[in-house]
């Protein structure tokens, strides 16, 4: 799908309230923006919908394994336990124990505890 840009929105938005265009009638009048007609009737259909071409929020992926009860098992599963040292987990262990993806442990340690994340190699 093109992606518009936000002088393009504007610029669209502003010929349809306006001046009354249609969306043939915006792409003829622009052959140089190669506008698609999917596009532009999706703006139009957003901007009458909700009033706005802004996203609305909530409208993004939700996060389903970074959930602050997650957060909080990894943490005390990734860092070892009461100064015995030896006794931390791997991104793979604490998965297979708590049934969290393995890449979503990663993320957590790294984006949410603020953690490297490396592998143990044995002496």
């Amino acid at each position: 799908m093109h992606h518009l840009t936000a002088d393009d929105k504007a610029l669209i938005l502003a010929l349809r309230v306006q001046k009354r265009w249609n969306i043939d009638k915006m792409i003829l009048g622009f052959p140089n923006k190669q506008w698609k007609r999917r596009t532009l009737y999706y703006l139009v259909r957003k901007t009458d919908q909700t009033g706005t071409a802004a996203r609305l929020p909530g409208s993004g992926w939700s996060r389903s394994a970074r959930t602050a009860a997650n957060i909080e098992i990894v943490d005390n599963m990734i860092c070892s336990q009461d100064d015995k040292s030896g006794t931390s987990k791997t991104p793979r262990e604490i998965a297979r124990e708590t049934g969290i993806s393995r890449s979503s442990v990663r993320r957590i340690a790294e984006k949410d505890l603020k953690l490297k994340t490396f592998r143990r190699h044995e002496l």
